[in-house]
């Protein structure tokens, strides 16, 4: 039956994905099954999105009672769901407004649109161009690959579109140099998760803040992968003691439906009127009422402790890990969002450690980005140890000979 699946799936779908051999059927907790019954535990939750694991019971319920009442409107009309869930994303946040959407790419796109409508609106048309990081990803549509600072997101896919200026990660000064007279923003990752999970240098977001406030310039989050929990708080930038203007959410805000969202700051906000933009789909009452039911999951059942508290624990794992090994360069993140930096190739390492029931993640070839679902616990963090121990003793064992 894989086969057959497999096989089917490669005729009639976009190549667009290289797909691990195995078929997924169903999922619990941190658990994942495939047709053929193996099990997986899941260090990856869809890539950042899964925070609250597979089969939530909560989210099932609240999807199913709304699905009986009502799915899909548009946004023509008033919902309550959708308007519960922008007043707790605001009651919880720096923000004063939010825009709906479906994904972490539309997000960014929103924030692209409304920082060029903001100066527009103020008169200054020539003030168009955003700052962007080296290593970034900010989504794949033709504006979103143009801010993401990767050569390979964008290639085949030239001319770009024009406005934006890419510069070093954790360089201020390279900030500074660029801004001129056409600047309008600065956009980035607090924590750059699929650029190999790198971490801001310590008063490098402050300072962006400083710097957006003397040239009076926007700051924005994308905080897609970053945002729900991921790093033992709501939002990253709560770590940092400061704000940015507009933040993008998505991936988690509905625990694997698709859900995105823009916030931002009333006097930015306000550019946004009846025509300026919209989303067919975004926000609808089924995926809110789930969003809405995640997000109170999150503060109300402990996750946010959980994975502060874990996710510390899997560090110290990882850094007894590099002790040992001399082929791990680094360990970073926060939270739940961790990386291991090897000087080695880390696509086999993924491939067996999915033959061993463990599913991890590989980014930029060589480090290995583990993203699993907030409620993971202890022991299955010291399960994955030991299969990483065992999988590194092999390739140290090899390089001697």
């Amino acid at each position: 039956m894989t086969n057959d699946v497999i096989e089917k799936a490669d005729k009639v779908m976009a190549a667009t994905y290289s797909r691990f051999p195995i078929v997924l059927t169903q999922g619990e907790g941190c658990t994942l099954y495939d047709e053929t019954g193996g099990t997986y535990t899941d260090f990856v939750a869809g890539i950042a999105v899964c925070n609250l694991g597979h089969a939530h019971p909560g989210i099932a319920r609240a999807i199913a009672d709304q699905a009986r009442r009502l799915v899909h409107v548009s946004n023509l009309y008033y919902t309550e769901p959708q308007t519960a869930l922008a007043e707790w994303l605001v009651e919880h946040s720096f923000a004063d407004r939010v825009f709906f959407c479906n994904s972490g790419a539309e997000a960014n796109e929103a924030a692209i649109k409304l920082v060029r409508k903001y100066f527009k609106d103020r008169g200054a048309p020539e003030r168009f161009r955003i700052i962007t990081m080296e290593g970034s990803f900010h989504g794949r549509t033709i504006a979103t690959l143009s801010a993401t600072g990767q050569a390979k997101i964008q290639k085949g896919f030239e001319p770009l579109v024009e406005g934006f200026d890419i510069v070093p990660f954790n360089d201020l000064d390279a900030v500074q140099d660029v801004i001129t007279g056409q600047t309008c923003a600065i956009m980035l990752e607090p924590i750059q998760g699929e650029g190999g999970v790198r971490c801001p240098a310590s008063g490098y977001l402050e300072g962006l803040r400083n710097l957006c406030d003397q040239e009076r310039l926007l700051l924005v989050f994308d905080e897609v992968q970053t945002g729900m929990g991921r790093t033992g708080k709501l939002f990253a930038y709560e770590h940092f003691g400061m704000t940015p203007d507009i933040m993008t959410l998505a991936k988690a805000l509905a625990n694997g439906l698709p859900m995105g969202a823009m916030l931002a700051k009333e006097r930015v906000a306000a550019s946004f009127t009846p025509g300026s933009h919209a989303s067919t789909f975004g926000g609808t009452p089924l995926v809110a009422t789930a969003a809405l039911t995640v997000v109170k999951a999150l503060v109300e059942e402990g996750v946010l402790r959980n994975c502060e508290r874990v996710g510390q624990y899997f560090k110290d794992r990882l850094l007894d890990l590099k002790s040992k090994y001399a082929f791990i360069q680094e360990v970073r993140g926060k939270g739940l969002l961790l990386g291991l930096d090897l000087d080695c190739d880390g696509v086999s390492i993924v491939k067996t450690c999915m033959e061993r029931g463990f599913l991890i993640n590989c980014t930029q070839e060589h480090i290995l980005r583990f993203i699993p679902p907030l409620i993971i616990q202890e022991g299955q963090i010291d399960s994955l140890i030991v299969c990483l121990d065992a999988v590194f003793q092999n390739l140290s064992n090899k390089s001697k000979k």
